[in-house]
């Protein structure tokens, strides 16, 4: 298989002495390509860095994630403008709401969801999603920049129906993740999965966190990595009720559209 995590937070700290070995095993697994998520300016530059060392396998994103919305600056704009205009940054994000926890002011987090929104127009790159706890007002900024928008992922998807049709009426991707794999969680996202048109899924480990529960035997640490993608492309073919093989295929060939990376 040559399957493609859309999103891996592979500059966090648990990787820092192991990372050559967690390719390599990702490789083992199938896993052709990955995605470093951007989700603050020490993660972007890390994440740049190494899909500039190792092009082969790693492209990045460039974003602020909603809960370090009040660390964005103008300094901050012009550094993730900077990124995101290089060819190895793929994707504007992670970016968006997240109301669960509100570590960032609301009001903060919609005026610097709406930069990245604004800077995704501007550059022409996708979009790269978080939503929490915020549909709301999430898909009432998607929807007023969607016509100048090319397109976008909401990574880690784990709403509602109504949440879904939203962001499919759209056109947008929709990121699957371990989520799926947990039977405590996740079955109210099992019952979802089914109604994603095949052009608009992507699957993605988000590691190091969310380690699918489906993993047997359980490994011995709680760190998620890229080799664990498999395990959500079998829990996707098991609720859609069709070939791991054909998913595989369908949702690389999803990413080389939306971002421009993986096989072929």
């Amino acid at each position: 298989m040559n399957l493609v995590d859309i999103g891996a937070n592979l500059s966090h700290e648990s990787f820092s002495d192991d990372l050559d070995g967690v390719v390599t095993a990702a490789q083992a697994a199938g896993v052709s390509h990955i995605i470093i998520t951007g989700t603050d300016q020490k993660s972007n530059q890390a994440g740049f860095s190494l899909s500039q060392a190792r092009p082969e396998i790693f492209s990045c994103t460039a974003g602020f994630h909603p809960h370090v919305a009040e660390s964005f600056d103008e300094n901050a704009l012009l550094c993730v403008r900077a990124l995101a205009s290089e060819d190895k940054c793929v994707a504007i994000g992670e970016t968006g709401l997240d109301f669960n926890r509100n570590l960032s002011d609301p009001e903060t987090q919609l005026d610097v969801f709406e930069e990245h929104l604004k800077l995704a127009a501007e550059l022409g790159k996708p979009l790269f999603l978080h939503q929490r706890d915020a549909h709301p007002q999430f898909i009432e900024l998607l929807r007023r920049y969607r016509d100048q928008i090319v397109g976008g992922v909401v990574h880690c998807f784990t709403d509602n129906r109504q949440a879904l049709e939203d962001y499919l009426a759209l056109d947008m991707y929709i990121g699957i993740t371990g989520w799926v794999c947990d039977e405590r969680r996740g079955t109210d996202l099992q019952s979802l999965v089914g109604l994603i048109p095949s052009d608009r899924l992507l699957i993605e480990t988000d590691s190091p966190y969310l380690l699918p529960r489906t993993i047997r035997p359980k490994p011995k640490t709680r760190r998620n990595e890229p080799k664990h993608l498999i395990e959500v492309l079998y829990m996707l073919s098991r609720c859609c009720d069709r070939p791991a093989e054909q998913l595989a295929l369908e949702t690389s060939e999803n990413a080389k559209r939306l971002f421009g990376v993986g096989p072929g």
